[in-house]
């Protein structure tokens, strides 16, 4: 189910067939960015995402705003009432969704109806908001299947999440008969031929990319999403700019460029979905994005209650290095990710730890290369690996299953130096997923990255308590909660 160079036959056999469904479609052999034997993204795994789902108490308290008040507002209680197409409802099932989520059971019927609606979507990390766009993009591209052309188009902030997000896609719709195109660096398409697929997903630059060099033709597009809006549209810069949307720089802003296009395109359905929406942000979205509704999470509700949150005073910045190494030394820690606010730190933290004999991985997204950041998150995925060190770059939307630990060895914080509330949700969210508990702990060491921490705690109104950073016994009682 990829891109015609790199199809799937229909009559491949059932293994294979798995694994195309959750692998990346391979680049041509010169550039050997993707390799299928490592793919560690697993069916198995993908489908745990839905078993997840079904099992969850769905607490989040979710606000609706309509574009029209007088259409009627209804939720889905069954998928089967959402008049999916069959072999669509099929690849649902595959995913082992028994019933709608909480917000698939909102959103859906917006996203699903004719005409289509736009939407400005929140909801809490882990609670199935990826598999409810990606069944919007299915259900536009399956109305022609025959149409050899770019029907759906997602655009996700870092390429780990963009492999994540094809993969749902692939699962959700091998019944369909529609072909994806996963659209990042190293996923090359050959001179002078073009994206044929009825599905992208992709990251902005390289998505923009193959659009200037007309391998990207988007005339045919019928959805538009973006995912992680929030990071999207603050990063670009654009929350502070015009709304005179031809005169955005391309280079600075590439989801916006494509996001203005199919903004003039009146039949494109445009869809922004994320976990959190600074106030300032969500604002420019609603101008940006004509007639939309909009789903909201009261921000009191987003600090999720399956995740016990703590802190540790380490003392001094060096110290924090042993507290780290004493926790995985002497505790049963499952799989854990330990986020840090920067490459150096992270290159840093990651020799310290394997000098005193703790096995790591580390990911970033700067100086490190694409095939190596593939192969380190897949590893980590299969368990091979069971702690990873990363920067931001893995903060947000990516599912792994299993993680019952969450370490900020750096509290987040904004360019300006200021406490980073959304971020902060965003990193405790990899662990306690579809329902599944765990737990964060947070490291400070001054008065600084103390009022940091206050600050987030007050945000979200979630009290995070003090642990001891010199009794591991008694840490490692708190830590039995997951």
């Amino acid at each position: 189910m990829s891109s015609p160079a790199q199809a799937t036959p229909a009559d491949a056999p059932a293994a294979d067939a798995a694994l195309a469904a959750v692998a990346p479609p391979a680049a041509p052999a010169e550039t050997d960015a993707f390799n299928t034997d490592d793919i560690a993204n697993t069916l198995e795994h993908i489908m745990a995402m839905g078993q997840g789902l079904d099992d969850q108490e769905y607490t989040d308290s979710l606000t609706v705003l309509q574009n029209d008040p007088n259409t009627n507002l209804y939720s889905a209680v069954t998928f089967e009432e959402l008049n999916l197409p069959e072999n669509l409802l099929k690849g649902v099932y595959a995913m082992k969704f028994t019933k709608p989520s909480k917000i698939q059971s909102v959103a859906l019927p917006m996203i699903l109806a004719n005409p289509p609606e736009n939407l400005i979507g929140q909801a809490q990390s882990g609670s199935g908001k990826t598999a409810t766009f990606v069944l919007g993009m299915l259900y536009r591209a399956s109305i022609d299947p025959t149409l050899k052309q770019v029907q759906s188009l997602c655009l996700a902030p870092t390429r780990e999440l963009a492999r994540q997000i094809m993969a749902v896609a692939n699962i959700m719709g091998k019944f369909c008969g529609i072909e994806t195109f996963l659209a990042v660096p190293g996923n090359d398409v050959e001179r002078g031929q073009t994206v044929t697929a009825q599905i992208v997903v992709g990251t902005p630059g390289r998505v923009e990319s193959l659009i200037k060099k007309k391998q990207l033709n988007l005339k045919d597009l019928k959805i538009f999403v973006l995912d992680e809006a929030d990071v999207m549209i603050d990063e670009s810069g654009m929350r502070d700019r015009s709304l005179a949307i031809k005169k955005y720089s391309p280079h600075r802003a590439s989801a916006f460029v494509i996001l203005a296009t199919q903004i003039r395109n009146a039949s494109c359905q445009i869809l922004l979905f994320s976990a959190t929406y600074a106030d300032d942000v969500r604002e420019f979205a609603e101008k940006l994005v004509p007639n939309h509704n909009i789903i909201t999470v009261k921000k009191e509700k987003l600090s999720l209650d399956g995740i016990k949150q703590f802190w540790l005073d380490c003392k001094s910045q060096e110290n924090k290095y042993e507290v780290l190494s004493d926790i995985f030394g002497l505790l049963n820690v499952g799989k854990s990710v330990i986020f840090v606010q920067s490459r150096e730190t992270a290159k840093k933290l990651t020799a310290s730890m394997r000098e005193k004999g703790h096995s790591c991985g580390i990911l970033h997204g700067a100086d490190m290369a694409k095939e190596v950041r593939d192969k380190v998150l897949d590893e980590f995925r299969l368990g091979t690996t069971k702690v990873l060190i990363t920067t931001n770059v893995l903060a947000r939307g990516i599912d792994v299953l299993g993680v019952s630990l969450v370490v900020n060895f750096d509290i987040p914080v904004t360019r300006e130096n200021r406490p980073d509330p959304e971020t902060y949700l965003h990193r405790i969210g990899r662990t306690g997923r579809f329902g599944r508990k765990g737990a964060a702990i947070n490291f400070v060491y001054d008065n600084k990255s103390k009022r940091d921490l206050a600050e987030i705690e007050a945000y979200y109104e979630k009290e995070i308590i003090e642990a001891p950073a010199d009794d591991l016994e008694a840490l490692e009682k708190l830590l039995s909660w997951t």
